[in-house]
């Protein structure tokens, strides 16, 4: 469906992307709003960003689903926080209520990413709900970034390595910890596993979500 966040690195319907094919948002509408809140013409966009002009125009007309790549070089080049491309409803909310299965999601490349704060102002903590697939990583090199990491592991197995402590993760365990600190981690199981991740950068500029599921940010 067009208009859905998917990484380009899945050329087949997985079950993980099965599962995520009743919540979509509109990238298209996000894109024009946001390029325009920056006073860029597509053509600028796509010379800043390195990205074909027809491919944003096929993006902002809902006719081509962008990869979370592709989402991460067009954030850069307006200079937002790719969670920009979260944001589904009208003004700032105070209050998130979501029902199951509603979330706003994005694909990365070997899982789903839900965001449990669509529509308030992003500061102090991002609650997401993540879901990876099996032996699914964040890539060889650590992630640093400012600020708090919370997880809690919802289903399965997650393997954290912090500094030099590694910590596995079953359903009920939880790890927080200084986010200064090198990390890594790894879906320790042959199946799915899911986290209630919560990151917490103390400097607004910062973006550890794209430190986090962006393999090709990541390995350097």
């Amino acid at each position: 469906m067009a208009g859905r966040l998917r990484s380009d690195m899945l050329t087949m319907k997985s079950p993980l992307e099965s599962e995520a094919a009743n919540a979509s948002i509109d990238v298209g509408i996000r894109l024009r709003i946001l390029r325009a809140g920056v006073g860029l013409s597509i053509r600028a966009l796509a010379e800043m960003s390195g990205l074909n002009v027809n491919t944003l125009s096929l993006i902002e007309n809902g006719k081509t689903s962008p990869s979370v790549g592709t989402l991460q070089q067009l954030a850069g080049a307006m200079g937002v926080p790719v969670t920009e491309f979260f944001v589904t409803g009208q003004g700032t909310k105070t209050v998130v209520h979501q029902k199951n299965g509603s979330r706003p999601r994005a694909f990365f490349e070997h899982g789903i990413m839900e965001d449990l704060g669509a529509g308030m102002t992003r500061f102090g903590a991002e609650p997401l709900i993540v879901t990876l697939g099996a032996n699914a990583d964040s890539g060889r090199n650590p992630i640093v970034h400012t600020g708090r990491e919370f997880v809690y592991c919802l289903e399965g197995h997650v393997t954290y390595i912090v500094d030099s402590g590694m910590y596995t993760l079953e359903p009920g365990d939880s790890l927080f910890f200084e986010a200064y600190l090198p990390h890594r981690w790894k879906n320790a199981d042959e199946k799915q596993s899911r986290v209630l991740l919560v990151l917490c950068p103390s400097d607004a500029r910062d973006q550890p979500i794209e430190r986090h599921f962006s393999r090709q940010g990541n390995q350097g």
